[in-house]
């Protein structure tokens, strides 16, 4: 499989549940350049972002920048690929051992007899049995571990590059057609997070409401969402790649329940 493949499938994946990402991605006539992917997991040695780095690696990703998250008790790299048509790569972790013994249990229950082989890090769903109760549970504590729970490892979200469209020049722009055709936007630390001067905006979607089955009850609850992002020159000819970390933590923000 090569790197494009993956990438295509990682799209495929990601739109069965975030339906309203390929109804945005409709609503630009040019051809959409993604500048980069976001993965969620937890930092335990068999499902960690360095299992992940090592197996993106055969497809020419390696490691670039890395981030870390406080308040919300992660820890993140970004990979960018040597083919540079491709887009960069979000990895992020719950740190799982900053948290309760409560929430430590439940992840280790639903881990511990299962066995993760080529792409099951990235592609591979939830392959164990939810209740609600947890899941409530779970999100008043960190709203990442809960998000975690009900969809396992899959692309938590695409990005569109604003550089890269021609009828649209700045972030502002994107967000107003957005809004205008119905879709909500994360107006947790302003619509637009970060600033020229630190190289990098971006905005993102409100999570899409997907119904759930939770052990024969259905509930709906937030999935995925759609970013964007518009990034300034660092020197002539050469924009700037990485990540604003108080911004990404915003951004974190599009899948809390609303």
């Amino acid at each position: 499989m090569s790197a494009s493949q993956l990438i295509e499938n990682f799209w495929e994946k990601y739109i069965s549940y975030t339906p309203s990402a390929n109804r945005i991605h409709q609503l630009f006539s040019t051809n959409i350049t993604n500048d980069h992917i976001a993965f969620r997991t937890l930092n335990i040695s068999k499902t960690s972002i360095d299992v992940q780095k090592e197996y993106l690696s055969q497809f020419g990703y390696q490691e670039r920048g890395k981030y870390d998250f406080k308040v919300k008790k992660l820890r993140a790299i970004h990979l960018e690929n040597e083919n540079k048509s491709l887009p960069k790569i979000f990895l992020s972790e719950l740190l799982l051992d900053q948290f309760s013994d409560n929430l430590q249990k439940k992840f280790y229950e639903v881990l511990e007899k299962k066995k993760f082989i080529n792409d099951d890090l990235f592609l591979g769903g939830r392959s164990w049995e939810i209740e609600y109760n947890t899941y409530v549970q779970l999100a008043k504590e960190s709203e990442y571990a809960s998000w975690l729970y009900v969809w396992g490892f899959c692309p938590n979200h695409f990005t569109l590059s604003v550089n890269h469209l021609h009828d649209y020049k700045s972030l502002q722009e994107v967000n107003d057609l957005v809004k205008k055709n119905g879709f909500k936007l994360n107006k947790s630390g302003g619509e637009i997070k970060g600033s020229p001067g630190q190289l990098l905006e971006q905005s993102s979607t409100i999570a899409d409401l997907q119904n759930v089955n939770f052990s024969g009850i259905i509930h709906s609850v937030p999935s995925c969402y759609y970013e964007f992002a518009r990034r300034y020159e660092v020197s002539r000819g050469k924009l700037y790649q990485g990540f604003i970390a108080k911004s990404a933590d915003k951004i974190f923000e599009s899948t809390n329940i609303q």
